[in-house]
């Protein structure tokens, strides 16, 4: 068992990744949360996918900032080395196209800190979600 010295909180894993003390209320509390170096690109995401959901509801679900229109439209994520995208199986094998070069799995879309965001991209996957999963 690993145990966090910021927090005291028992894992299995070592350096499991969680939040000491409260979790994040809203996206912005969730940016702030997460490493300085990170928090660019999760701000990049975010404006993006706001400005493509105008109309969602932005919240905290799954400890994930999370866009939702009568059910959850896609959420992101930081991690270590990239921040998951998560628009869905449907999303990811609608645009399997142009993902070529990102890591991908089933409803997930990876983004490693080493390259640029491809933010039009990301938009109009989070458009498609809004017309797909939020009508």
């Amino acid at each position: 068992m690993w145990v966090c010295p910021k927090c005291g909180r028992e894992f299995k894993n070592t350096n499991q990744s969680h939040y000491c003390g409260t979790a994040p209320q809203n996206i912005e509390e969730y940016i702030a949360q997460q490493p300085e170096n990170v928090q660019p690109y999760l701000r990049q995401i975010h404006d993006a996918i706001k400005n493509a959901l105008p109309d969602a509801t932005q919240k905290i679900s799954w400890s994930m900032p999370t866009y939702w229109k009568k059910q959850n439209l896609i959420q992101f994520a930081a991690s270590k080395k990239h921040i998951g995208l998560y628009p869905g199986p449907a999303a990811v094998e609608a645009f399997a196209d142009r993902l070529q070069g990102y890591k991908t799995s089933k409803g997930t879309i990876r983004f490693t800190y080493d390259k640029p965001l491809p933010l039009d991209l990301i938009s109009e996957i989070a458009a498609w979600c809004g017309k797909e999963y939020g009508e």
